[in-house]
C-alpha cells in the first residue's frame, strides 16, 4: 500500500471513532499537512509531518505506516510518533491545566444541608 486518503487514515490510527467525524475535521481546519489545509480524499504518503487539533490538544505527528483497516489500538499507534516537541507542549499544557484547575473536581454537588444554607442565605440577601 503506497498511499491512503487521509480520512480513513485517521480513522484507522485511532484519532477519530468514524470517518465522518475524521473528514468533518479536516473541512473546518484542525488537521493539516505539512502547515498546509487539505481535503478528506487527499492521499498520504510516508514521512508527511500531520498537525491534529483536538480539543485543547495538538499532537503533531509523522506517518511512518499506512493502513485502511481499523485495528485495536495498540496496532493503531504503529502507524505514527508523534514528534517530542509535540509531547513537551502537550505535557506542558497539561500541567498548566492541572494547576489552574487543580485535582478537585469543581463542580461537586452540594448535599441536602449545604443546599439548605444556600437557600437561607440567598433568601437573607434578597
Amino acid at each position: 500500500m503506497e498511499k491512503v486518503r487521509i480520512d480513513k487514515w485517521l480513522w484507522a490510527a485511532r484519532f477519530y471513532k468514524t470517518r465522518s467525524l475524521a473528514k468533518s475535521a479536516i473541512e473546518s481546519g484542525k488537521v493539516h499537512i505539512d502547515g498546509q489545509k487539505s481535503k478528506p480524499s487527499r492521499m498520504l504518503e510516508l514521512g508527511l509531518m500531520l498537525n491534529i487539533r483536538q480539543g485543547d490538544t495538538t499532537k503533531t505527528v509523522e506517518v511512518i505506516a499506512l493502513s485502511e483497516q481499523r485495528r485495536g489500538a495498540p496496532e493503531a499507534q504503529l502507524l505514527y510518533q508523534e514528534t517530542e516537541q509535540s509531547v513537551e507542549l502537550r505535557e506542558k499544557a497539561s500541567a498548566k491545566r492541572s494547576a489552574f484547575y487543580g485535582s478537585t473536581p469543581m463542580s461537586v454537588r452540594p448535599n441536602k444541608k449545604q443546599r439548605r444554607q444556600i437557600h437561607r442565605f440567598n433568601n437573607i440577601n434578597d
